[in-house]
């Protein structure tokens, strides 16, 4: 069921707990953007995901809250549920009335909560940012697009690893039903493992190839094994584990939609041409921003790894239903050649040699077009690093969908607060000068 947040217009006094907007600054930047989110309209949108019966559970706004702060400054799970404990502001934010001493709820709430709104539910966060926009939004007639790879939090993944991690699985299998292996390997894989050590050495190169086939040998005796002897009824739960341990052991240097990591099979190995990291692996993600305002206006998930071109297949038709009336042009880089309209949109792609017949009026503006995509680097930069997305820590292809969208609605609530810095700091510093305009004042907001 479906738990109340508290009525911070009109709170009670409680002689035991002080009230937080009695010694708060209800000025500051983060109070006065929550001030502007619409927290009713977001409460009345997941409010279905909700049972009519039940024991009550957390309130929307404070889960949802704790969403948006995590994501805005960076934080994990754990470290935000204590810093909500410690920061008046985090709390106000979050719709509580008095100041509180407990924790809000436990960490794996939020892993919950995330779940039980999936991406639908996410989606709706991502449009109430887009909602302090909204002016901004309406008026766009250009979009700059680009992709990048979203890389999951997993080990560097080679198929010796794999067949290691398998062993390790099919081991950790016959123990919970049970099964008594002819023989572990216990022992010998110790002496493997050493003899992997410094493989590329042209000394122990040879040895190194032996230890990898003898470790490959010794995983398919334990899964053909522990498959004999697992029961009909018991065989039926591990049908997915022991078909995707068959697929490591078979798969290749060459071999298509390889499995980079058994606890997530869905990762991709991408190549985006960076001469540090050529490989990448994770999820591909669209972003798309609009010039000059570097509004974040979608977040679009690719499984696989899909052509650039083919991702603008789903990204127009969304993003024509958020600017319906005024977009005209979509830019993007070469990476997306192939596609020059989309329904009535006009995808922008630099191409010096076909422009070259072209009247000057016509190549100043594609050139102007072209300059602007460029901005859309840094934004995916500062979207990696200050929001959660260099490592995605969530679990399948569902986490990576929800870490994505949270992490471009952190990056508009996180521009919208900085606009209210700016404008603050304007107005202060203005009327600072007018009183001494002598002596020039700095005024910092951390």
């Amino acid at each position: 069921m479906l738990g109340k947040s508290p009525n911070q217009s009109a709170p009670q006094t409680d002689i035991f707990k002080p009230l937080l907007s009695s010694f708060i600054d209800l000025k500051s930047p983060l109070i006065v953007l929550c001030q502007k989110i619409n927290w009713t309209s977001l409460e009345a949108d997941l409010a279905k995901f909700y049972a009519s019966k039940g024991a009550p559970s957390k309130p929307i706004r404070l889960m949802a809250g704790l969403l948006i702060l995590k994501q805005m400054f960076n934080k994990s799970d754990e470290v935000i549920v204590e810093e909500w404990k410690q920061n008046p502001y985090y709390q106000y934010f979050t719709g509580e009335i008095y100041f509180e001493w407990d924790f809000p709820c436990d960490p794996s709430d939020l892993v919950h909560f995330r779940k039980r709104i999936g991406e639908e539910g996410v989606m709706k966060i991502f449009a109430l940012s887009l909602e302090l926009h909204k002016d901004k939004i309406e008026q766009a007639e250009e979009v700059i697009t680009d992709t990048t790879v979203q890389e999951k939090n997993i080990t560097f993944p080679t198929d010796t690893k794999l067949r290691l991690k398998s062993i390790l699985k099919l081991t950790e299998i016959a123990q919970k039903q049970g099964i008594k292996l002819k023989q572990t390997f216990k022992k010998e894989l110790k002496t493997l493992k050493v003899a992997l050590r410094f493989a590329h050495h042209p000394k122990r190169r040879k040895q190194a190839n032996q230890a990898q086939r003898r470790i490959k040998t010794i995983a398919g005796i334990l899964l053909r094994e522990v498959g004999r002897k697992l029961q009909p009824t018991e065989k039926e739960s591990y049908t997915g584990i022991l078909s995707l341990i068959e697929k490591v052991l078979n798969q290749t240097r060459h071999s298509k939609d390889k499995i980079y990591s058994l606890h997530e099979p869905d990762v991709a190995c991408i190549a985006k041409g960076k001469s540090h990291k050529p490989y990448e692996f994770g999820s591909k993600i669209s972003f798309s921003t609009l010039p000059k305002s570097n509004i974040v206006v979608d977040v679009s998930h690719f499984s696989g790894n899909p052509h650039d071109s083919k991702t603008l297949e789903t990204v127009i038709p969304k993003l024509k239903e958020l600017i319906p009336n005024t977009l005209k042009f979509n830019i993007v880089d070469r990476g997306y050649r192939g596609k020059k309209k989309i329904e009535d949109i006009q995808i922008v792609i630099p191409s010096p040699k076909e422009d070259s017949i072209k009247s000057i009026e016509y190549q100043n503006i594609k050139s102007r077009q072209c300059k602007s995509r460029a901005a859309i680097e840094p934004i995916i930069g500062h979207i990696k690093n200050d929001h959660r997305m260099l490592r995605n820590f969530l679990k399948g292809e569902l986490g990576d969908k929800i870490n994505a969208i949270l992490a471009g609605a952190a990056f508009n609530f996180k521009k919208a607060l900085n606009e209210i810095k700016a404008f603050i700091l304007f107005y202060l510093q203005f009327f600072l000068n007018i009183i001494n305009p002598q002596k020039s004042n700095y005024i910092y907001f951390s």
